[in-house]
C-alpha cells in the first residue's frame, strides 16, 4: 500500500491505545492513527462539528477502531450514527473490545459492524490479533479512492 491508511481509534484507555499504535508501528503497517479517548469528541470529527470543520486538514478515516465502553457517548451509538449517515456508512468500522457479552456482539452486528474483536489479555496475543487486523484490514483490503 502507497499510502498510510487513515485509522481513527476511539479508546478510553490510554494503555490500550498505546498499545494499538505500538503495535500497529511494530508490524511496519503504514497509517495515520488518529486517537478519540471519549464518544463525543469521535462524533465531533466524523460530522466535521467545531475544530473539525476542516475538511482538508480533518479527512474522514478510511477505518474505525472502535471501543464500545467510552464516556460521554458509548460505542454502539456512534456505531449506530455512522452506519446511518449516508456519508459515513461506507467506513468499515471493527470493534476492538474486552467485552464478549453476546448481548454486545448482537447488538454490535444488528448496527452493521463489519468486525467484532475481544481483546485478548496478553500481550503476545494481543500483538497477534493486531498483526492480523493490520495486514487485513490495512494491507490486502481494497478502499474507494477519495
Amino acid at each position: 500500500m502507497d499510502d498510510p491508511v487513515r485509522i481513527m481509534l476511539v479508546e478510553d484507555n490510554t494503555d490500550h491505545a498505546e498499545l494499538v499504535i505500538r503495535t500497529l508501528r511494530d508490524h511496519q503497517i503504514p497509517n495515520r492513527v488518529q486517537h478519540f479517548s471519549d464518544g463525543q469528541t469521535a462524533l465531533d470529527y466524523l460530522l466535521r462539528q467545531g475544530k473539525y470543520a476542516d475538511v482538508e486538514s480533518d479527512p474522514r478515516p478510511q477505518i474505525i477502531l472502535l471501543d464500545l465502553r467510552l464516556p460521554r457517548v458509548d460505542g454502539l451509538m456512534i456505531l449506530n450514527m455512522i452506519k446511518e449517515n449516508p456519508e459515513l456508512k461506507t467506513i468499515p468500522v471493527v470493534v476492538l473490545t474486552t467485552s464478549e457479552a453476546d448481548r454486545d456482539v448482537k447488538r454490535a452486528y444488528e448496527h452493521h459492524v463489519n468486525s467484532y474483536l475481544v481483546k485478548p489479555v496478553g500481550y503476545e496475543e494481543f500483538s497477534k490479533l493486531m498483526s492480523d487486523l493490520g495486514h487485513y484490514w490495512f494491507g490486502w483490503n481494497t478502499y474507494p479512492r477519495d
